[in-house]
């Protein structure tokens, strides 16, 4: 049994707890498309190509002196990546009942004060989760990252995404106008578009329940499916689903997940309504995680706090307070995603 307060509250068992919990291991959309990678410090770079076509070798005569090709259509981009750190104390209640639960020993009330203090914890580690599930739908979304914290500082990355593979719907052509637009038409047409500059052929597609709705309720989709009754199909999910695969080679991830700016705040969804991204099949980037001070002083062997990693990059911290005696626990990290893939990729408002 533990011995001090200390001992209930560390990094290395909120990070067990966390990890063992079988709700964290349903991973975010986000993070499958950029799948995580570390880095040591603050600085990200990439090499972007402007387009993913091959360029033909050049001809050349036998015993002549090879030309050198020069990197035409390539970008290094380099950025220094944002920091994110919350903390939270064990307050004088929790620490008074705690203090009480070593003295008696007592396991049925040790329990459910540990899992509190644990959960309070979790939702740290669950924000910092957050933020990058934010920054990946910004720029599925945008083609930009905009963040800004509690004290209005802000950070703003824009990641040169290509205008010509954006598109504003308006009038008849809006998916939301179901009577006229013809929404498999357009999207065929961003896919020839993409197809076309680089080569690649989107094969994802991505949209919000409501964006989808508009589908299910498209005129045009309908009679296709069934010129002679298609007003009256009871159209399901995976009816469009199959019929979209069909048409178009596309497979369409309808993604509501939600998050609050603030506890107890409105939910907000991390892809926003009315739009419609086409994507190529694979990793579009990396996740990127730096190394937080946190996580620095751990590898150096010089803090007397205790730190654990978890999901890559995400660094837990547990520190002491002799008087009075307490524990603070902290949540930090530095994340940022690359796009190598943001040539082949279509962003349009749709509605």
């Amino acid at each position: 049994m533990p011995k001090t307060i200390f001992d209930l509250v560390a990094a290395p068992l909120i990070s067990t707890y966390y990890i063992e919990n079988p709700s964290n291991k349903i991973p975010y959309l986000g993070s499958l498309l950029f799948p995580a990678e570390k880095q040591v410090g603050l600085d990200l770079s990439w090499i972007r190509g402007f387009n993913g076509l091959a360029v033909s070798l050049a001809p050349s005569a036998f015993d002549a002196k090879a030309p050198v090709r020069e990197r035409i259509g390539l970008a290094k981009i380099e950025t220094e990546m944002p920091f994110f750190r919350e903390s939270f104390r064990i307050g004088e209640k929790e620490r008074m009942e705690l203090l009480k639960v070593l003295a008696g020993m007592n396991r049925a009330i040790v329990e459910p004060i540990i899992k509190k203090i644990y959960n309070d914890a979790q939702n740290l580690i669950d924000g910092a989760d957050v933020v990058a599930e934010r920054m990946r739908m910004q720029l599925l979304s945008m083609g930009k990252i905009q963040v800004v914290g509690k004290d209005g500082q802000g950070y703003s990355y824009d990641y040169k995404f290509p205008n010509k593979h954006r598109a504003a719907l308006t009038g008849t052509d809006k998916f939301s106008d179901t009577e006229n637009a013809d929404a498999v038409e357009l999207i065929q047409g961003w896919q020839d578009q993409v197809e076309t500059d680089t080569g690649n052929r989107p094969s994802l597609g991505l949209c919000t329940r409501k964006t989808w709705g508009y589908l299910l309720k498209n005129k045009k989709i309908r009679l296709d499916m069934n010129p002679i009754g298609g007003q009256n199909i009871i159209m399901t999910d995976s009816m469009l689903k199959s019929y979209i695969s069909e048409k178009l080679g596309l497979k369409v991830s309808v993604y509501n997940k939600k998050f609050a700016m603030e506890v107890g705040g409105a939910g907000e969804q991390f892809y926003p309504d009315n739009y419609f991204t086409l994507m190529p099949d694979g990793n579009l980037g990396k996740s990127y995680y730096g190394t937080t001070p946190e996580e620095a002083d751990l590898m150096s062997g010089q803090s007397v706090a205790e730190t654990s990693i978890v999901n890559t990059g995400i660094a837990v911290t547990t520190i002491k307070e002799p008087h009075p005696v307490n524990t603070q626990t902290i949540v930090s990290e530095i994340v940022l995603p690359s796009f190598e893939a943001i040539d082949s990729v279509f962003i349009a408002k749709v509605g």
